[in-house]
């Protein structure tokens, strides 16, 4: 298999994705970590020989080893100082840029810090294996753009309960399956698809070989089989295959991704990713470890005007942390209220505010028409109402819009208000990466009931898409 421009062995793949340091119970082709280990170590005759020649005049590239193996202690303590989600993020960009193809679990061991050394001499930098904070702005900069190009982002399958990393610009079709959910290219070519298995008697062993024998065509390259988790490779057809599973409380899920060789130049890394990403239960996976960053300290998001006094209601996520709140063009907010998902705004001596339609009943759901103000990275610092189409799909809207669009407004086919877009916590792909939430809609009865309760009476006005842009407004969170 090729990462990038390494060469990944299968059972490098499997070290990659298990847990270090639990006893294999059973392996296919031995143990893949020891596999692994013993493929990278030197014979014992090697080192004799090159010993007899080098007593007289080392070689500069053999000090280069010596000075590195030295510095090797410090350079661990470095990492050892770090909190792990910083160790872990540092791993896992490493993943992205195709240094590094361990697991991205803040165990930073040698391997972890050869990695880093590889990423510094690939961009000219002094091979320290240490990240100075240029260093490390580049190396979270190269990897964000590869998730970018692949259109990377965390997803809830519903089916499953799993959170699956997504490459959604290479599967951009869903569709369910016996017992989870299928994403892929148009022409199959790359698949993505998860599983849950629950059935009385079914055990971790015996999913894993049951999934060893189905479908018929597929054929195992290794496999292995540990405390609470399997993975393995092979070909299925004529398509390559990884997968992983996990165990908990009786319960196993897992994840298989299929390609075809013709395209593993692009894909591979990716492949891996999916895998590395997956959390089939909750607390678990690269994300649970990492944990979401930082809040931005500037935040962008949208506000539907409720009255012409100044009412303004928006997300509550939007307005979490705030030193100051704006509405763009009419000064600063007032945070009167929150209830749930939604936070009640209030500009004082604010005019020329156009209430939004919030008294229509029979507002239907499915194929919706959002209407908010973009972030202005998105529209060139502008701050235009502009409008998207989604569709509410079970409790969560397809595709989610992109940010600045929290605490838009959701209309019908008949411009009738259904309700207002409100984000979930985001899921993230890394430390330092862009918030990729799924978003769903509070009903307008909700917006309504949530208004009367504050005493606000929401004004009448006429429906439809041109309405509701006159009714939106940006809203400024700014954070120390």
């Amino acid at each position: 298999m090729r990462f990038g421009a390494l060469t990944v062995s299968v059972a490098a793949l499997a070290a990659f994705l298990l847990v270090a340091g639990q006893p294999a119970l059973q392996a296919q082709t031995g143990d893949p970590m020891r596999l692994a280990e013993q493929k990278a170590a030197p014979t014992k005759k090697e080192p004799a020989k090159k010993a007899e020649t080098k007593k007289s005049e080392p070689k500069k590239s053999d000090a280069k080893k010596a000075e590195a193996k030295k510095s090797a202690p410090a350079t661990s303590g470095v990492y050892a100082g770090m909190p792990i989600a910083q160790r872990a993020a540092i791993q896992f960009d490493l993943n992205w840029t195709n240094h590094y193809t361990g697991p991205a679990d803040g165990e930073f061991s040698e391997r972890s810090v050869a990695a880093v050394r590889a990423f510094q001499k690939d961009r000219g930098f002094r091979e320290t294996g240490t990240l100075t904070d240029a260093e490390r702005e580049a190396l979270a900069t190269s990897a964000q753009n590869r998730r970018e190009r692949v259109g990377w982002r965390m997803v809830e399958d519903r089916a499953t309960g799993a959170q699956v990393g997504l490459p959604t610009n290479l599967a951009k079709h869903q569709s369910a399956i016996r017992s989870g959910t299928r994403w892929q290219m148009a022409q199959g070519q790359f698949q993505i698809e998860t599983f849950r298995v629950r059935e009385p008697g079914a055990t971790l062993a015996t999913v894993f070989e049951d999934q060893k024998k189905e479908p018929p065509n597929r054929q195992i390259s290794t496999s292995a089989l540990r405390n609470s988790s399997f993975v393995m490779t092979g070909t299925q057809g004529l398509k390559n295959f990884l997968m992983r599973a996990e165990v908990r409380d009786l319960e196993i899920r897992g994840i298989t991704v299929l390609y075809d060789p013709a395209i593993e130049g692009t894909t591979d890394f990716v492949a891996l990713a999916v895998l590395s990403a997956f959390a089939p239960f909750p607390g678990t996976g690269v994300m649970a470890l990492i944990g979401p960053p930082a809040r931005s300290r500037i935040e962008y998001g949208t506000g539907i005007v409720v009255t012409a006094s100044g009412h303004v209601v928006t997300d509550r996520q939007i307005t979490e942390g705030c030193s100051v709140l704006q509405v763009a063009g009419h000064g600063d907010a007032s945070r009167i209220a929150d209830n749930g998902n939604l936070t009640l705004l209030r500009v004082f001596g604010a005019s020329a505010l156009t209430p939004a339609a919030l008294v229509h009943e029979g507002a239907s759901a499915s194929a919706l028409t959002l209407v908010g103000i973009a972030d202005p990275k998105a529209q060139g610092g502008e701050r235009t109402a502009t409008t998207v189409a989604a569709r509410l799909d079970g409790d969560s809207l397809d595709p989610s819009p992109q940010p600045g669009f929290a605490g838009a407004a959701a209309v019908d086919a008949q411009g009738r208000i259904f309700g207002m877009v409100t984000l979930k916590a985001p899921v993230l792909a890394s430390a330092g990466a862009a918030p990729m939430p799924t978003a769903t809609v509070v009903p307008v009865a909700a917006i309504r009931q949530f208004l009367d309760s504050q005493y606000v009476t929401p004004a009448t006005g006429r429906p439809g898409p041109d309405a509701a842009k006159a009714s939106v407004v940006r809203v400024i969170c700014v954070r120390r």
